[in-house]
Formats: structure tokens, C-alpha cells, sequence
């Protein structure tokens, strides 16, 4: 070598490694979506783990190709130590899981480590619920304003609370699934199976208010058969039945005070309406058949606040309390 060539750079190993390390995550991130069919939120986020899985091997001197179940359970537990939520950490274990799996197709793994890696039990989040007395005064009779977007938010927030409904359900409402003779509505749930359930009086009177004031209002040639409609005549969508809770509910927070029902989401609402049915003395079965959830572990996340229920009934009732 003479003085006028350039001595090697150890950098070069990096930029090659670095250089590696990108084409596979390109290609890794082309599996996820032409192959996997992953959703582009899903392929940012699994890239997004992949390459800091990656920060971590170079960290602690490995190579992709010595990646084994002890290099996959250090990189998580540095993850716990530095506050990663449970959702955080399941996640990474669901990219780790692909990516090694992937890796082990390629040849570049004699075995799959992911297959040893365990996921966290999750914390299975419970909606907000409706006190009792709150919802005495959400659903107090129809004011003064009898727009057609204040009868539709008061139709809508009344039948997802009497039925228990999901919101894509109730948009999916048509015109002959109403039986007013019976208090009931057909029902098109998960699966495409149907069910029927009762809805309140209450409820019915507000979704009459909406039917015979409000939907003649916006309703053309296009609008079909459809309970529920935008503003331009079409079928009512989730995001905008989603709209009308968080008004409809938003506007019950008075003088600067947040009221519980403020944050409560369509999805509240059916909580709500599933656990005051419990409190009221309804059967989980019964719950189960308003709720249309094929499995009865599914309804039982709705009993936590009967307990309270519960509590009160010992307390009277048990010699001891």
C-alpha cells in the first residue's frame, strides 16, 4: 500500500452492515404487505420494532443470524425496564414473531425463536359507564332545537343506550327492521347473523321523532331503505354516528365541569346499557342475546360494576355485614 491510497476506514464495516440491515427491512417490509397482507399501519409499526430489534443487536455485539430466544427475551425486558406499556410490548413480540419466522424461511435461521416468545395477558380496557343519574338527565325529552341533526343525535344516542347495539349496527338499520307493534328491532350483527331486540319506549318515541321530522328532510332518491342518513341522503356511516354521541353527550358538561358522559363513546353507551341491565337483575344470558355475542365470556367483562350491586344486597342482607 502506498502513502498516496487511502487506508481502510473501519466505518466501511458499518456502512455495510447498515447498508444490509436496510435492504432487509425493505424486503421484510415488502413481505409484510404483498405476502401478509398486512395493513399499512401494521407494516409502519412492525418495521418500526424490526429496526429498533436491530439498534439492539448491534448494541450487544450480535448478528442477525445468532438471533436466539435468550437475544429476543433481553431486548423485551429492557423494554419493561424503561416503562414499555403491556399493548407496547405485545406488539413487539407480534413483530419479533414475523420477523423471526421470516428470517427462518430465508435459511438465515436454523430455528424459529419466536416460536418460545410468550405474550403478555393483556388489561382488557373497559369503556366509560353512565351513572344512572346521568343518564336521567342525558336523555331528558327533545328541547326547543327540532333540526334534523338534533333529532337524529337524539335517535341515535337513544336507540345505541335502549338496545345496546354496536354502532355499525344500528347504521346498518333499514326501515322494515322496525317493529313498533313489538318494541323490537331486527338486528344485522357480526357474521351477518341476525338477532332481534327489544328497544325501550322512550327510544322508540325519539327514533319516531327522527322518522317522521327529521330523515323526510334529507332523504332522496338515493337514500333506500335506510334509518339513519346524512345529510346528503345517504346511509348514516359510523364515523359520523360517532360524531353525534360525542356532541350529542359533549354537550352535557356544564360551566367548565367534565361530566362523566362527556367521554363516552358509542361503545360506552352499549357498556352502559349492558350494565345497567345487570344491576337491574338481567341474566348474562339474556345480556348475551341483547348483546349478540356468541361467546358468554365476552358479556362477562360487563359484570365488574355489578358487583357493587352485589356488595349492597350482602351488606343488607348477611347477618355478619
Amino acid at each position: 500500500m502506498t502513502a498516496a491510497e487511502p487506508s481502510p476506514q473501519s466505518g466501511h464495516s458499518t456502512e455495510n452492515t447498515d447498508s444490509a440491515e436496510s435492504a432487509l427491512l425493505g424486503e421484510f417490509k415488502r413481505y409484510l404487505s404483498a405476502e401478509l397482507h398486512r395493513s399499512p399501519h401494521t407494516v409502519r409499526a412492525y418495521v418500526g420494532d424490526v429496526r429498533a430489534l436491530l439498534g439492539y443487536l448491534a448494541e450487544v455485539g450480535a448478528n442477525i443470524d445468532e438471533l436466539e430466544i435468550s437475544l429476543l427475551r433481553g431486548w423485551l425486558a429492557r423494554l419493561r425496564d424503561r416503562g414499555a406499556s403491556r399493548a407496547t410490548v405485545a406488539r413487539r413480540i407480534a413483530a419479533a414473531r414475523v420477523f423471526t419466522a421470516y428470517l427462518h424461511r430465508l435459511g438465515r435461521l436454523a430455528t424459529d425463536p419466536g416460536l418460545l416468545l410468550a405474550s403478555p395477558k393483556q388489561q382488557r380496557r373497559l369503556p366509560a359507564v353512565l351513572e344512572e343519574d346521568t343518564v336521567a338527565r342525558a336523555f331528558a325529552p327533545a328541547g326547543e332545537d327540532t333540526s334534523p341533526l338534533a333529532l337524529r343525535r337524539q335517535a341515535v344516542v337513544e336507540t345505541l343506550y335502549a338496545t345496546g347495539i354496536r354502532v355499525a349496527e344500528l347504521c346498518g338499520l333499514d326501515l322494515d327492521d322496525v317493529d313498533r307493534e313489538r318494541a323490537t328491532l331486527r338486528v344485522r350483527g357480526k357474521g351477518g347473523k341476525e338477532r332481534v331486540v327489544p328497544i325501550a319506549p322512550r327510544a322508540l318515541v325519539a327514533l319516531d321523532h327522527w322518522l317522521s321530522r327529521g330523515r323526510p328532510c334529507w332523504a332522496a332518491g338515493h337514500s333506500g331503505a335506510a334509518v339513519f342518513l346524512g345529510a346528503r341522503g345517504g346511509r348514516l356511516g359510523t364515523r359520523s354516528a360517532r360524531r353525534d354521541v360525542h356532541g350529542y353527550m359533549g354537550a352535557l358538561a356544564r360551566d367548565g365541569e367534565r361530566d362523566s358522559a362527556a367521554d363516552v363513546t358509542p361503545h360506552g353507551l352499549r357498556h352502559s346499557a349492558a350494565t345497567h341491565l345487570l344491576n337491574g337483575g338481567a341474566d348474562l344470558r339474556s345480556v348475551q342475546e341483547i348483546l349478540g355475542h356468541s361467546s358468554l365470556s365476552s358479556t362477562q367483562i360487563y359484570t365488574h360494576v355489578s358487583i357493587e350491586r352485589l356488595t349492597r344486597t350482602y351488606n343488607q342482607a348477611h347477618p355478619r355485614a
